[in-house]
């Protein structure tokens, strides 16, 4: 079928013969005009701009949105949608896969995109799904983070049919950007101060801990364990391949999953630690002095990295941009970082992607639970849940599992589960990480498909045990760090004394001991980006933070010197 552009022949608005052929001159009538492409009709004869132009006037404009409209073609409606929005925050993102189509929605929209400036764009995407990515940094980059609060789905005309699942795809990866940049806001809020609290906590386990990328399993097998509602059974199905002397593959696990493996016996390669809050050392309650390998994040509580007793590697998730960061790794004391992903398990999954060449194999990373099962059943919580149980309090979890916000759902296996929002955007984001790689495998079970190849049990001890690297894949090691140079307590000591320099000069500004231009102390501000980044107006901001000349912020900005200041000269102290 020809894939070039057709229209019914017509008359333009002068009276004369419009038959545009493969290429489109000028702008058709408005009343008969049909287009057709690819065999779909795109544009009916009905009327075509009144048509468009009536779903932009039902349109309910709502501030703080980002109006998605796929394949926009002549740009029907978009001038009246234009004019609607032109008192709100919300912009129009126009997208097109096809290139004829692109380049005639390129001519055609001309004066529009010309009128809409800054408001309106067109953007061409690839059919890769994961082109769909490249949008959300246009985003960014165009209308600044968190910008949006909704995505909405505009559909003018029927060219959003030639490629509708790309589209919807395309929609669908924008709403969970957006979700996820302002949830990571909110725990930057609620969170932000305890994270870099812990951080300057932990640069003293920099001179005597190796950093992440010392690590390399080569093209070992890997398992990758969550701590989810299936992991009971899981371990049951694989038991009698963990011995730790004869096993041809690796495990990393979540901290989440040590009680579980501990009962069992059963000695893992590498836990993850990333939780910075003081719940965190129910993960290690049986745990204590298990000579277990673990791979903490810099932000991680301290204590965690002091239970097990074993070989403490470091790594950094940059929860948002500091320069306090760059000035880390200018001094070559900033771990190698990995990406934000939220969740423990899928952190322990890019992990494992990092250090090994060979195939993981994934289980209980489930992001969904059942009435009386929430976690695994030897995990921290349930235990917790357990042991608060008595004869008027049923075993049935039902205040977690009907909870506001939980919804039914059918497990890759086909049982019902439950799961909320939070567990189904992580296990979109396993998706969209890590379906397209091939060394991904999920073992079948009760938990959420989480977009890889299934395997069962048995393939799965298989993939493990026969040790055979035929996936031809690139090696995605964690980059090394900028310099091998040994780090002592000396190198240390000076990062640490500058860092007071620049507290105490900005607390003598703002106490008024002594006097200083504006921009000095709108630099001195800038430097000491951790003092505020947690503000809500900040975190919410992308790190722009208020004037200098504000007074309330200046005040809060003052009350959280001298607590930093302690933080710094206790970082002197070894752990």
């Amino acid at each position: 079928m020809s894939s070039s552009i057709s229209s019914g022949r017509n008359t333009n608005n002068s009276g004369e013969s419009y038959s545009p052929g493969g290429e489109i001159q000028e702008f058709p009538a408005r009343q008969g005009f049909s287009l057709s492409y690819k065999g779909k009709t795109l544009l009916s004869r009905i009327d075509p701009i009144a048509q468009a132009e009536r779903v932009a006037e039902n349109l309910k404009i709502q501030d703080r949105t980002l109006y998605f409209c796929p394949s926009p073609l002549y740009g029907y409606g978009l001038s009246l949608l234009l004019e609607k929005t032109k008192t709100s925050s919300s912009t129009i993102l126009c997208v097109e896969v096809d290139e004829q189509l692109f380049d005639l929605s390129q001519r055609a929209m001309k004066s529009i995109l010309d009128e809409g400036k800054d408001r309106l764009i067109l953007n061409k995407v690839g059919t890769n799904p994961e082109n769909a990515l490249e949008l959300c940094a246009l985003v960014r980059k165009t209308w600044g983070e968190r910008n949006f609060r909704k995505v909405e789905f505009l559909r003018l005309n029927g060219g959003w049919q030639l490629f509708p699942d790309l589209y919807e795809k395309a929609a669908t990866i924008l709403r969970q950007d957006m979700a996820l940049a302002w949830s990571n806001a909110m725990t930057l809020i609620r969170l932000g101060r305890l994270y870099i609290r812990n951080a300057i906590r932990n640069l003293a386990l920099i001179p005597k801990s190796p950093d992440i990328s010392v690590l390399d399993y080569g093209a070992d097998p890997v398992l990758v364990l969550g701590a989810g509602p299936s992991m009971d059974i899981i371990l049951d199905e694989l038991k009698g391949h963990f011995d730790t002397e004869k096993r041809p593959f690796r495990i990393i696990c979540a901290d989440t999953c040590m009680p579980s493996l501990k009962e069992r016996d059963i000695q893992p390669d590498l836990a993850l630690v990333l939780e910075s809050q003081q719940v965190n050392l129910r993960a290690f309650l049986n745990s204590r002095g298990w000579k277990i390998p673990i791979a903490a994040d810099l932000s991680s509580l301290p204590a965690s990295t002091r239970v097990l007793g074993g070989k403490t590697y470091l790594f950094m998730t940059p929860w948002t941009e500091l320069r306090l960061f760059d000035r880390l790794k200018q001094a070559f004391l900033l771990p190698s970082p990995l990406p934000p992903l939220g969740s423990v398990g899928l952190s322990a999954a890019e992990l494992a992607r990092r250090l090994s060449t060979g195939p993981i194999v994934t289980a209980c990373m489930d992001f969904s639970f059942t009435m009386d099962a929430y976690y695994a059943r030897s995990s921290p919580l349930h235990r917790s849940y357990l042991s608060g149980g008595n004869r008027f309090k049923s075993l049935l979890n039902a205040d977690v599992a009907l909870r506001e916000g939980t919804f039914a759902t059918l497990s890759k296996s086909g049982i019902p589960v439950r799961s909320d929002p939070a567990m189904r955007n992580y296990r979109n984001l396993f998706e969209n990480e890590f379906s397209s790689s091939k060394q991904f495998y999920e073992i079948k079970g009760p938990g959420l498909s989480l977009g890889v190849k299934e395997i069962s049990p048995k393939e799965a001890v298989e993939i493990l045990t026969e040790n055979k690297n035929d996936l031809n894949i690139s090696p995605s090691r964690i980059s090394p760090k900028q310099s091998d140079k040994k780090i002592s307590h000396k190198d240390l000591e000076k990062f640490v004394e500058s860092e007071k320099q620049y507290l105490l000069g900005l607390r003598d500004i703002l106490t008024g001991k002594i006097s200083a231009e504006a921009e000095e102390l709108e630099n001195l501000l800038d430097t000491l980006d951790y003092l505020w980044a947690h503000f809500p107006e900040c975190a919410a901001a992308g790190g722009r933070r208020p004037d200098a000349k504000d007074l309330s912020f200046l005040k809060r900005v003052r009350v959280e010197i001298d607590p930093f200041l302690k933080l710094w000269e206790e970082a002197l102290i070894l752990n």
